[in-house]
């Protein structure tokens, strides 16, 4: 009998279960126990999956590529199934043996930390040590990424990236459509305008709070485009004539201070509807409509101002769904086949009323000669896939094995992207016939090139010419941020993206470290050398590189989505160092970030940065955020540990019984934050750290988990369908908090999702 990989990580580690080799399942449900926890696992009957080759593929994913994904993507079936075959049978392998690299390499450093804890006081020895394992390698000679046909959204455009969950066809249409936003909106239904006494939002339309909307707005408008000898304020109207805009105010007429501005406008000349500017190559929409409540009040009749926002999105199959089995892997898989066909929709409820949303339609004007301009209608897309630990049983090999899941994103997402590829799309996305893929999680070069040998495989399957698929690399492990101009090089001709994700960066730390002694409170890491350092680095090797035109170099999420007031003062750092993109967790986020890439000329900050070289070294990356915890009184430690295991709470009660990924979780304060796996990574590593170096005890841990428990299920008080975790702390979900936080430091790289996914797999079971 054959019993599957309930851990679902490829074998390894806590959870992971041996093959027999006979590949013959005959019963439905497995037990096992893990740390005296008991569980059940549905495994699926041999009836539920085809015999295709040498593969056992489910019913469920076969009916979808078969049935969707395949008619009218230019590739046949046979096809496509050979070359997944060949992949498992010659990469996986290969992925088995780098994850086992992780593995020793963890074991090398762990020991060099056991003999010399504390602090590194010699770090160029440290260097050498990490050199002597291979942790470190030789960067490469000077270099510049040689990869073509990227879109101007890439290699041009500088501006906001939003990021969503796959699984959520909503969200994931909201995401598309993010591309043009209204600032009106952004300013009137954020915290960005006092919310409090007479500018109060209301149920009702506010025309104080409407007022201060129009203010902020039209200083925008002096700022990106600005007129001769007026305000935008001042104009009582707006038309269009041979020589451009034509601006109208109370003592005369005024143009564009730079008149080529102007892109184009739509309707009548002489009354347009609206008018697209230009500024950073970020474009801009004036609207007019006098018979709206708002432009019916206006001098100029304006009703709105439109931002070029979300200029690229990221469909996430990763760290912010719960995919857990076959079923979810096809949930997201459709969305993205769907997207790529230009046909996605959802059903939205919305102040009592229901209505279909889709993807919105390209903007055309006409321009000062009378021609059509078109400007893009939805943000380009990218896919983010899973990394390379985790296993699926959606494909089982020949040995009856769950094979790697990374594999099966790259084939069925590529055949997915070939209908966009070969115009079988109502709505195009990429318009160089490219597909963007984000490649989370990796861990060094050589991880890189088996990333760049994946995607070559499955452009010769799918028929694509090689390089169509541009992968995007998170910087967000330290072996990576090591070694990152060895990572871009090893990606040379398809890199399109780098990235500091500095949650999942913070989560490695720690667990590399995890041996060496007491990490800082989390609040004082987002001020360690080593993060000040690894932000620099990312930009400075990217641009040495030779990413400037070619690719995008980003930042990270904003992860507090209710507090944009804040989010305007501070984002605009990101820019300012250079990045051309960030994320942003919402459209009305990407709005209110798109105004600090009109603020800062991005491409002339690279260029300054690129002129100055690169900032700190290697030694700099390599100072631990250790700490003396005799500085911490008891209830500093207590209310540190609470923090960190209310999050998990927060998080995981959600992802265990909803199979919500990605969720906003208040704090201990009552402020919601956005939650992921990444975050969650960080909660459970810290208290595992603090946990190992005795700062506190694992009773303490057991308590403060009652204890949150308790409170949690107050703040999910208003949820009908939540299941509460007190007072008998037993469910799978209180179960997987403690697992994580009791037993992190087990987690191969500290991840979360083999723990995770056993769980919800046995919610989902019973």
């Amino acid at each position: 009998m054959q019993r599957l990989n309930a851990g679902a990580f490829g074998g390894r580690g806590a959870g992971g279960i041996d093959h027999a080799d006979d590949g013959v399942i005959c019963f439905r449900y497995i037990e096992d126990v893990f740390h005296d926890t008991e569980f059940v696992r549905v495994v699926p009957e041999v009836s539920d999956y085809v015999s295709v080759g040498d593969l056992s593929v489910s019913q469920v994913l076969h009916r979808f590529v078969e049935d969707e994904a395949l008619p009218a993507s230019g590739v046949a079936s046979a096809d496509f199934w050979a070359g997944v075959q060949q992949a498992v049978a010659e990469l996986g392998p290969r992925q088995r043996a780098l994850l086992d690299r992780r593995e020793e390499l963890q074991t090398a450093i762990d020991a060099y930390h056991r003999n010399a804890p504390g602090p590194v006081s010699d770090l160029q020895g440290y260097q050498g040590f990490l050199r002597g394992i291979g942790y470190l390698v030789d960067e490469p000679e000077q270099f510049s990424v040689s990869t073509t046909g990227v879109d101007v959204e890439i290699s041009d455009q500088c501006g906001p990236q939003l990021v969503v969950p796959i699984l959520n066809a909503r969200f994931a249409a909201n995401a598309a459509n993010a591309r043009w936003g209204s600032l009106y909106d952004a300013f009137y239904g954020s915290d960005v305008i006092d919310q409090s006494g007479e500018l109060a939002p209301g149920r009702q339309y506010n025309p104080l709070r409407g007022e201060q909307v129009i203010t902020r707005a039209r200083a925008f408008l002096d700022q990106v485009a600005p007129l001769t000898n007026a305000t935008h304020r001042q104009v009582i109207g707006y038309s269009i004539d041979e020589e451009g805009l034509l601006c109208r105010t109370a003592d005369g007429q005024v143009r564009l201070a730079e008149p080529g501005q102007i892109v184009g406008y739509r309707g009548e000349p002489q009354a347009p509807d609206a008018i697209v500017l230009v500024h950073h190559q970020l474009h801009v929409e004036i609207t007019i409509d006098r018979a709206d409540q708002v432009g019916g009040t206006d001098p100029a009749g304006v009703k709105d101002i439109v931002l070029e926002a979300a200029l690229t999105s990221i469909m996430d199959l990763e760290d912010s769904v719960a995919a857990v089995d076959a079923t979810d892997k096809v949930a997201g898989y459709r969305n993205w086949l769907l997207l790529m066909q230009g046909r996605l929709t959802a059903e939205v409820s919305k102040n009592g009323r229901t209505f279909t949303r889709g993807l919105n339609a390209d903007r055309s004007y006409t321009t000062l000669r009378g021609q059509s301009v078109t400007l893009p209608g939805r943000a380009l897309m990218f896919v983010r896939q899973v990394g390379h630990l985790m296993t699926t049983d959606a494909v089982l090999d020949a040995t009856g094995a769950p094979v790697a899941e990374g594999i099966v994103d790259a084939f069925v997402t590529g055949l997915g992207s070939c209908h966009d590829i070969r115009g079988n799309t109502a709505r195009p996305n990429s318009r160089t016939g490219a597909m963007y893929v984000v490649k989370p999680k990796q861990h060094g070069p050589d991880e890189v090139a088996l990333t760049v040998d994946l995607f070559g495989l499955v452009e010769d399957t799918l028929g694509l010419a090689r390089n169509t698929i541009k992968v995007g690399i998170m910087d967000e492990e330290r072996r990576t941020t090591l070694n990152l101009a060895a990572c871009i090089h090893a990606a040379r001709e398809r890199i399109a993206f780098i990235n500091t994700g500095f949650l999942d960066r913070t989560g490695d730390e720690i667990h590399t470290a995890m041996l060496a002694g007491p990490v800082v409170r989390k609040n004082d890491m987002k001020r360690a050398s080593w993060l000040a350092a690894y932000e620099d680095a990312n930009v400075d090797v990217g641009l040495a590189c030779g990413l400037m035109g070619r690719a995008q170099i980003g930042k990270g999420m904003w992860a507090a989505p209710d507090n944009l007031a804040a989010m305007l003062k501070d984002k605009i750092a990101q820019p300012r160092a250079g990045a051309n993109t960030a994320w942003v967790p919402s459209p009305t986020a990407a709005t209110l970030h798109a105004l600090h890439y009109h603020a800062v000329d991005v491409k002339q900050r690279q260029r300054e940065l690129l002129a100055a070289g690169r900032r700190g070294t290697l030694n700099d990356l390599l100072v631990l955020p250790l700490a003396d915890p005799r500085s911490w009184s008891e209830d500093e430690r207590r209310a540190e540990l609470d923090n960190n295991v209310q999050a998990t709470l927060g998080y995981v009660v959600r992802w265990i019984d909803a199979g919500v990924g990605c969720s906003k979780v208040p704090d201990l304060a009552g402020t919601p934050l956005m939650e992921d796996r990444a975050t969650c990574r960080i909660s459970s590593q810290h208290v595992s750290n603090w946990l190992h170096h005795g700062v506190i005890t694992a009773e303490q841990v057991h308590e403060s988990l009652r204890r949150m428990a308790v409170l949690v299920d107050e703040q999910n008080s208003d949820d009908p369908d939540y299941r509460p975790m007190a007072p008998s702390f037993d469910g799978e979900a209180f179960l997987a908090a403690s697992e994580l936080l009791l037993d992190g430091a087990a987690q191969p790289s500290g991840y979360t999702e083999p723990i995770l996914h056993r769980h919800r797999l046995a919610a989902k079971a019973r």
